[in-house]
């Protein structure tokens, strides 16, 4: 069975996650409840912006209207500022009683019982939706309550259902409904922890292609932890500080969004998405300080910081997203596959807020969940992205480091060769005329010598011989450059060289078969030229065993002559290959290495390239590319 690749295995991870953390969702979403719901309320308009639970309650009831759970929000006049309801209290025969509201928006609810404050909530959760828990403790024997929700201009009121039960129960569906985003946030802040302590650990380079991804995570995470209710309700937290943890951790994202992406696909046409990190970096710093100077001016400034950080700055991100999305489609279409990976999981997102923002404009009951599930494939998308990366330096430093040791190889091999080079520039010539003053002798010897003496005396002239063959190696190596250059024809130098060599392959048991184009020139010495390939057939011709056969093939391919010497002899190692043309290393038992060297020294003075492919028991190739004449 074969096991997976790494890549597939975490594909087939990842999507065994999402499988397992959708049903979390639907199980929030549509959990059942922990009590009865509230059927109908009265709702009466206020235009005078003044919270007086005394006032309401002694208005005639022609300014009441009855509302039913079923029927939506009823739609604000121009001039109300805010908005009373009221609702008999419940009686739930519980210890502890409390209400669930189950969407409430507005800038601040205040909750009434017998002109009392039993319950306050201020500066809520960008005028968005939000659920709100009450504690009823302490309000038995009581008749009605009053619901005071102000919207300070804003859109405000109450819609869905009011749930009234036990507030151990009701706050642990809260919380079951509530837990997921927790979760999530959560899971982003660990991600970018683990993340961040492994970018520590790299270089600079490194670390800054992670680090603004780092920031997008976490903030993520913090703008999941403080959007949902959780907090204010479960841990006490005030409003205006998880709204301001809220807003700076989109202050982060923004920005740092922008330069990771630009890291990814650089400064955009026109440097526009340079442009854009340049202006969003100055407007997030002045965000920051319109945050400050509110903060200390106990919120004054409300109205303003919200057309700056929600208005304006919404419409700025959807302008972003958009530009970004295009950039993105623009790159996939062209083959970026980064392009194709972020645009991917962008459009998720972009699919599920859309469907979402459909539904709740159809219904307004519908309470929006599944963006956030987008969030995580758009975030996990961003990561896969910067794996990508990681992984393509990686592979760049590998493909650096063969470089580098096949540079060494070479750089070894070379200077092995001039080494070579200068002791057959000072010693050959040295040693040969020596060598052939006693051959000499020695044949005059042997004329005067009788049987038995001739035989030792010819035995001592055959090594002086291949002794001097070698001497004749050296100079060839010393000296490959071509003394005339010649343009001669391939096939025809290679069916001479075939026609020397035939004898011997026959004493081997072996043939040899040519295949050769006519037409084919190249520029250099013919003699060379013969030497270089007496040597490769003949090294292949001591290769072979039994039925052995041996293609010399030779073909055009665009401006090169490519020939081919393959035979089906014994073959060699891939660790024999790597020492091939080096000097003194041979396979053959009484081999000096220097036949196949001065063979590589020649192919390298005619401006080609040789290169062996073989297996053991199976042959080995040689390939010898050359460079046409046909046109020179």
């Amino acid at each position: 069975m074969k096991l997976p690749s790494m890549k597939a295995a975490a594909a087939i991870l990842m999507l065994l996650l999402l499988i397992a953390i959708v049903p979390i969702g639907i199980a929030a979403q549509w959990g059942g409840g922990a009590g009865f719901s509230i059927p109908d309320w009265e709702l009466k308009w206020e235009t005078s912006g003044i919270c007086d639970p005394a006032a309401a309650a002694e208005a005639p009831d022609s300014e009441w209207v009855q509302v039913d759970m079923h029927s939506g929000r009823p739609a604000a006049p121009a001039e109300a500022s805010a908005a009373w309801l009221r609702f008999p209290l419940p009686v739930t025969g519980e210890r502890n009683p409390a209400l669930l509201i189950n969407k409430v928006t507005g800038h601040s609810l205040k909750a009434y019982v017998d002109h009392k404050l039993i319950y306050e909530s201020q500066n809520l959760m960008n005028d968005d939706e939000r659920k709100v828990l009450i504690p009823l403790s302490g309000t038995e024997g009581h008749s009605w309550l009053y619901l005071w929700n102000s919207g300070g201009g804003r859109s405000f009121g109450i819609d869905g259902e009011i749930t009234a039960g036990n507030y151990g129960k009701l706050l642990a569906f809260y919380v079951k409904q509530n837990l997921p985003d927790m979760v999530i946030g959560a899971a982003f802040l660990f991600v970018g922890a683990a993340l961040m302590g492994c970018l520590l650990f790299l270089k600079l380079d490194f670390f800054k292609g992670g680090f603004f991804l780092v920031l997008v995570i976490v903030s993520f995470g913090v703008l999941f932890i403080s959007y949902s209710p959780f907090l204010p309700v479960i841990l006490r937290i005030p409003d205006h500080w998880t709204q301001t943890c809220f807003d700076l951790a989109l202050f982060t994202l923004l920005p740092s969004f922008t330069i990771y992406f630009e890291q990814i696909f650089g400064a955009g046409k026109y440097r526009l998405i340079t442009k854009l990190r340049n202006f969003q970096l100055g407007y997030s710093l002045f965000c920051l300080v319109f945050l400050i100077v509110n903060t200390l001016l106990s919120y004054r400034l409300d109205e303003l910081y919200r057309i700056a950080t929600v208005d304006f700055l919404g419409l700025m991100m959807m302008a972003q997203f958009i530009y970004l999305l295009y950039v993105t489609l623009y790159a996939a279409f062209k083959g970026n596959r980064d392009a194709v990976i972020f645009s991917t999981g962008f459009s998720i997102f972009a699919l599920l807020s859309l469907t979402e923002l459909i539904l709740y404009y159809a219904n307004n009951s519908y309470h929006l969940q599944w963006w956030k599930w987008g969030v995580i494939v758009f975030v996990a998308s961003l990561i896969l992205i910067l794996g990508r990366r990681f992984a393509g330096n990686h592979e760049q430093v590998l493909e650096y480091s063969r470089d580098l040791e096949k540079f060494n190889d070479d750089l070894q091999r070379s200077e092995k060769m001039e080494i070579i080079s200068e002791l057959a520039a000072s010693v050959a010539h040295e040693v040969r005329n020596p060598l052939q003053v006693t051959r000499g002798f020695l044949q005059i010897l042997g004329e005067r010598s009788d049987q038995k003496e001739k035989e030792y005396l010819q035995m001592a002239m055959e090594e002086l011989d291949r002794a001097s063959l070698i001497i004749t190696d050296f100079l060839t190596f010393a000296k490959p450059g071509m003394d005339t250059l010649d343009r001669f024809e391939v096939a025809e130098e290679l069916r001479h060289v075939s026609g020397v060599l035939v004898p011997l392959a026959h004493l081997q048991g072996g043939t040899i078969e040519l295949n050769l184009q006519n037409g084919l020139q190249v520029l250099g010495s013919t003699s060379k030229f013969k030497q270089a390939f007496i040597n490769l057939i003949k090294n292949a011709i001591e290769s072979l065993e039994e039925e052995g056969r041996i293609t010399v093939a030779a073909w055009r391919s665009g401006e090169h002559i490519i020939i081919s010497v393959r035979d089906n002899g014994e073959g060699m190692k891939m660790s024999e290959l790597a020492h091939l043309g080096e000097p003194y290393y041979s396979n053959k038992k009484k081999g000096t290495g220097l036949g196949l060297m001065v063979t590589f020294r020649i192919i390298e003075a005619m401006n080609g390239s040789i290169q062996f492919q073989s297996k053991k028991g199976e042959g080995t190739e040689v390939i010898v590319k050359l460079p046409s004449a046909a046109n020179k």
